[in-house]
C-alpha cells in the first residue's frame, strides 16, 4: 500500500549526525538525556522537503536543535507546500473548508469496522431525517437493481495509449443528402471515404457496420432538411460506442457546398479514436478553406494528414500540404500538456444553465441516473453533452453516451439502463409520447428541467454542495485575482478553475482511498471499503458513498487503482496527496494506527487459511 508516508527517495537526503554518543549518555543525568529527545515534526513531507531539511544547514549537535529552530523549519515546509498549490485552488480550497468544518476523518479502531455503525461528531442535521434515509435507500436500492442490467466496466486507458502510437484518424467521410425517390424528403449518405475499404478482413466488416451508422449522426435531422441558398457552417461531434465498449469521436464540419441558388448542406466528418476537440477543430478550418476553392483540394490534404502520427501531449506535428496560389504550407498541430479537457468547453454550460441546474445534472450523472439534453443547434448538445462528463473526473462515464442522438434512434431512451444523450428540440414532441423510465431531461435553451425526479437537490452531501455552489458563483472573481505564477496562469481560465472546483469535490469525498489499498504477501492489491466509507466523519458524506461506491464509476476507478503496478499519476492524485498532507497530526496518526491493525489482521487470515 501506498501512502505519503511510504515514499523511497531516489536520493536520500544528507545523514545527519543526531545521535549521542555513548559516554554522553553513561555520564549524564536523566533530565539530560531527556534533552536530547528531539520533537516530532508534524506533517510527512515529500521528497523535496527532505531535501529542503538537508539545506537547512542544521547543527549537528542535538542540543542546540531546539523548539525554535524546528519550529522554523515546519513554518518553511509549510510555506514551500503552499508555494507548489495554484492560489486560484487555495482560494477554492478554503471555500471547502470554511463550508465542510474542521473534522474529516476518524481515529478507527478494528472493532469500529465490525460494528455496523459508527456515531458522528460532525453530523449534518438533513442527513438524521427518517424521510431522507428512506429515500437514500431506495436510491441505493434502483441502481444497484440499474447496475445487474448494464455493461460490466471496461476501462479505456490501455486501448488510449495504444491507439496513441498509431494514426491520427482512423478514416474521413463526406456525407450529403440524397432524395427519396418516391417522397419529398432526403436521407444522408456517405459520398466519399477515405481511406477506401478494400480487404474483406474481420476489422473492415466492422468499419463498414460503423460507416453505415455515420450518416444518421451527421445528419440527425435529415427529415426537416429542405435546399438552402444560404447556411452559416456548424461544427459538432458524437461518439460511437462498439459492443466491446471501446469508443470513436466522429467530427463533423457542416457546410453549405459553393454554388448558386439553394442547394444543400454536407458534412465533413473525421473518426478518430482520440478525444482532440480543439486539434480536429482546426482540421475542419483547413478542410472547409479548401473545400471553399476546390473539393478536389481536400483529399490530398487529408492523406497527408493520415501519414502523420498522433502527437503527444505537449508536442506539435507539422503536416506539409500544398495550395494552389498559396505552394507549399506547413499546418502545426499541437496539443497542449494537460490534454485532459481539450475536449471540453465549459463556457457552453453556463450558458446554457444557472449553477444551481448544473450541480443537479452534475449529481445525477453521479448517481447514474438517465439524462437527456434538448436543444436547436447541434453544437450546443455536443459541447454541453461533453462538458458535463468532463465534470466527474477523475471518474469517467460508463454508459450509453450519445451527445447528439438522431431522430430515427430516439427509442434508445425507452432504455431501462444509464446514459446521457441529447436531442433537437423537433424531436421533443416525439419525445414526449414516449414510455421513458425516470429520467432527468433538460430544456438547454430555457435552462428548465422538461422532467425530474424532484430529489436532485438531495443527492449530494449538503455543505459539499454548498460549497460547489458558492465557487462556481464566484467563478469570476476568482479568476480575476491578482496571480504570481505560472502555474497560476495555467489555472486562471474558465475551463482551468471550473475543473479544480468540482476535483475538490472528490478530493474531499474519495481522497483518502490510497491510504485503503492494503496489499497482500504475492503483492496484489485489495480495496477495503467498509473502512474506506465509515473513517469519514460527515454522516451526509457516508451515505453518499454507501450509493456512490455501488456505481461503475467508483468500481472502475477504483479497479484501476488495485491493477496498477504504479502510483497512478495526474492531477487528481497531486490534488490528493495536498489533501492528505494538510491532515491534522490526530487524524494522520489514528488512520495510521488503524491501518497497522487492519494490515496484521489481513496477514492473520492469509496464515489461517
Amino acid at each position: 500500500m501506498w501512502s505519503p508516508q511510504d515514499r523511497k527517495y531516489n536520493s536520500p537526503p544528507t545523514q545527519l549526525s543526531l545521535k549521542p554518543s555513548s559516554q554522553s549518555l553513561r555520564s549524564g543525568n536523566w533530565s539530560e538525556r531527556k534533552s536530547h529527545r528531539l520533537p516530532r515534526i508534524p506533517k510527512r513531507h515529500s521528497h523535496d522537503d527532505m531535501l529542503l531539511l538537508a539545506q537547512l544547514s542544521l547543527p549537528s549537535s542535538p542540543s542546540s536543535l531546539n523548539e525554535d529552530s524546528l519550529s522554523t523549519t515546519s513554518e518553511l515546509l509549510s510555506s514551500r507546500r503552499a508555494r507548489r498549490i495554484p492560489k486560484l485552488v487555495q482560494r477554492i480550497n478554503s471555500i471547502y473548508n470554511a463550508k465542510r468544518g474542521k473534522k474529516r476523518l476518524k481515529k478507527l479502531s478494528m472493532s469500529s469496522i465490525e460494528t455496523a455503525s459508527l456515531r458522528d461528531e460532525n453530523s449534518e442535521s438533513e442527513s438524521d431525517s427518517d424521510d431522507r434515509f428512506k429515500a437514500h435507500t431506495q436510491r441505493l436500492v434502483h441502481i444497484q437493481s440499474m447496475l445487474k442490467r448494464a455493461p460490466s466496466y471496461r476501462t479505456l486507458e490501455l486501448e488510449l495509449l495504444e491507439w496513441q502510437e498509431r494514426e491520427l484518424f482512423e478514416y474521413f467521410v463526406v456525407v450529403s443528402l440524397k432524395k427519396k425517390p418516391s417522397r419529398n424528403t432526403y436521407l444522408p449518405e456517405v459520398s466519399y471515404q477515405f481511406p477506401k475499404l478494400d480487404r474483406p478482413t474481420k476489422q473492415m466488416r466492422e468499419a463498414e457496420e460503423r460507416l453505415k451508422a455515420i450518416p444518421q449522426f451527421c445528419f440527425p435531422d435529415a427529415k426537416d432538411w429542405l435546399p438552402v441558398s444560404e447556411y452559416s457552417s456548424e461544427t459538432f461531434s458524437f461518439m460511437l460506442t462498439g459492443e466491446d465498449g471501446s469508443r470513436r469521436f466522429g467530427y463533423c464540419r457542416r457546410l453549405l457546398p459553393s454554388g448558386k441558388g439553394p442547394r444543400l448542406p454536407e458534412v465533413y466528418c473525421v473518426i478518430s479514436r482520440l478525444g482532440c476537440f480543439g486539434l480536429f477543430s482546426k482540421v475542419l478550418d483547413e478542410v472547409e478553406r479548401r473545400r471553399g476553392i476546390s473539393a478536389a483540394l481536400v483529399y490530398p490534404f487529408m492523406r497527408s494528414l493520415m501519414e502523420s502520427p498522433f502527437p503527444a501531449p505537449g508536442k506539435t506535428i507539422k503536416v506539409k500540404t500544398f495550395l494552389p496560389g498559396a505552394g507549399n504550407e506547413v499546418l502545426e498541430l499541437r496539443r497542449p500538456m494537460d490534454s485532459r479537457l481539450e475536449h471540453v468547453d465549459f463556457e457552453c454550460l453556463f450558458t446554457c444553465l444557472s449553477v444551481r441546474q448544473l450541480i443537479r445534472i452534475f449529481a445525477s450523472l453521479l448517481l447514474e441516473r438517465r439524462v437527456i439534453f434538448v436543444a436547436d443547434k447541434l453544437s450546443t448538445l455536443s459541447s454541453c453533452s461533453h462538458a458535463v462528463v468532463a465534470l466527474l473526473y477523475p471518474f469517467s462515464w460508463q454508459h450509453t453516451f450519445i451527445p447528439v442522438l438522431p431522430a430515427s434512434m430516439i427509442d434508445i431512451v425507452c432504455c431501462p439502463t444509464p446514459f446521457l444523450v441529447g436531442l433537437l428540440s423537433s424531436s421533443l414532441p416525439k419525445l414526449k409520447e414516449l414510455p421513458v423510465e425516470e429520467a432527468l431531461m433538460v430544456n438547454l435553451g430555457s435552462d428548465r428541467f422538461i422532467r425530474q425526479m424532484d430529489d436532485e437537490d438531495t443527492l449530494l452531501p449538503r455543505k459539499l454542495q454548498a460549497a460547489l455552489e458558492q465557487a462556481l458563483e464566484r467563478k469570476n472573481e476568482l479568476i480575476s485575482q491578482d496571480s504570481d505564477s505560472d502555474s497560476d496562469d495555467e489555472c486562471n481560465t474558465l475551463n482551468g478553475l471550473v475543473s479544480e472546483v468540482f476535483i475538490r469535490f472528490f478530493v474531499e469525498t474519495v481522497g483518502h482511498y490510497s491510504l485503503f489499498l492494503t496489499q497482500s504477501e504475492k503483492g496484489e492489491r485489495a480495496f477495503q471499503r467498509e473502512a474506506f466509507r465509515k473513517s469519514v466523519a460527515s454522516k451526509s458524506i457516508r451515505r453518499f458513498l454507501e450509493v456512490f461506491m455501488e456505481s461503475q464509476m467508483f468500481a472502475g476507478f477504483i479497479q484501476d487503482r488495485e491493477l496498477r503496478k504504479c502510483r497512478a499519476k495526474g492531477l487528481f492524485e497531486q490534488r490528493v496527496e495536498q489533501y492528505l498532507e494538510e491532515l491534522p497530526d490526530t487524524e494522520q496518526s489514528g488512520m495510521n494506527k488503524f491501518l497497522r491493525g487492519l494490515g496484521n489482521k489481513m496477514k492473520f487470515l492469509h496464515k489461517k487459511n
